[in-house]
């Protein structure tokens, strides 16, 4: 399907981003530590085809959006500040968030700090408390090898960079991956990992925005009990059960179907709502 892509500022740096659809059914869904939006492409694209408008943000440090060198600007805090500051550019009042680990973390920090923002969030494979021990084992030494393995690895992310890309959006972004900057790479690591990784479990408890939890097992970064967990958390949660990280990208029929379906229902609820209060705001003014 094809898609339009567009820039903005957000304190003093440019982000890119993919519009696919339109209409006022805004859908934002956002990629994983150190992946792109090239990940979710299958992703809005079916849920464009159901009519949704359906944007693809890469985050700061990212694909295609700005990378300065400061790894205080990479705090998964911040990350939801620019998702707020797409939807100011967009002239959006709500949106339904949604993302995969690292942009499920950051749907919810809206989710916790907009509520007023969110109509609906879908998050895949959140990583929260069970995550932490098998987080560190990986992206510290990654961290490390980035920081210290610098010109060792500036060659190889240059050979990885010059691959022809595939029709197939997810390998690319494993690709883009592999490209990236190592002095970038350590600079985003080491703001995510000393940040905030999720809001806490009072803040949680209080998203009221009806909430689609997709997880799968055998997976340490993205323990299903985290998933659990925060289905019980949230007030207003469901949680389904994928066979595994790949399926919604590369058997999405079952999966696509019921996000578009859950989205869905988000906007029916949202558009009652916000009927419902100008109906309210009729009769208070006669």
């Amino acid at each position: 399907m094809d898609y339009e892509t567009h820039t903005f500022e957000h304190d003093g740096h440019q982000l890119v981003y993919d519009e696919y659809g339109d209409g006022d059914r805004l859908v934002v869904y956002l990629h994983g530590l150190l992946l792109d939006s090239e990940l979710n492409r299958g992703v809005a694209a079916a849920l464009a085809n159901r009519g949704f408008r359906v944007v693809l943000l890469d985050l700061l440090g990212h694909g295609r959006s700005g990378q300065p060198a400061h790894a205080a600007e990479y705090r998964i805090d911040s990350y939801a500040e620019q998702v707020v500051g797409l939807l100011d550019h967009l002239g959006a009042t709500q949106a339904v968030l949604g993302g995969m680990s690292l942009g499920a973390n950051v749907s919810l920090f809206v989710g916790a700090r907009h509520p007023e923002r969110v109509a609906g969030l879908v998050l895949e494979m959140p990583v929260l408390e069970w995550a932490v021990p098998a987080a560190a084992m990986a992206f510290v030494p990654l961290l490390l090898g980035a920081h210290y393995g610098r010109r060792l690895l500036t060659p190889v992310s240059r050979v990885f960079a010059r691959i022809p890309r595939t029709p197939f959006g997810p390998l690319n972004s494993l690709l883009d991956a592999a490209s990236f900057d190592p002095r970038t790479m350590a600079s985003v690591l080491h703001g995510v990992l000393v940040g905030p990784v999720a809001p806490t479990i009072d803040q949680r408890s209080a998203i009221e925005a009806p909430t689609l939890v997709l997880a799968h097992a055998w997976d340490l970064i993205h323990p299903f009990d985290d998933a659990v967990n925060l289905t019980h958390q949230l007030p207003d949660a469901e949680l389904v059960r994928a066979t595994s990280p790949l399926e919604l990208r590369a058997l999405p029929g079952r999966l696509s179907g019921r996000v578009a379906d859950f989205v869905d229902e988000c906007w029916n609820r949202a558009e009652a709502t916000a009927s419902t209060r100008v109906s309210g705001s009729r009769r208070a003014a006669q």
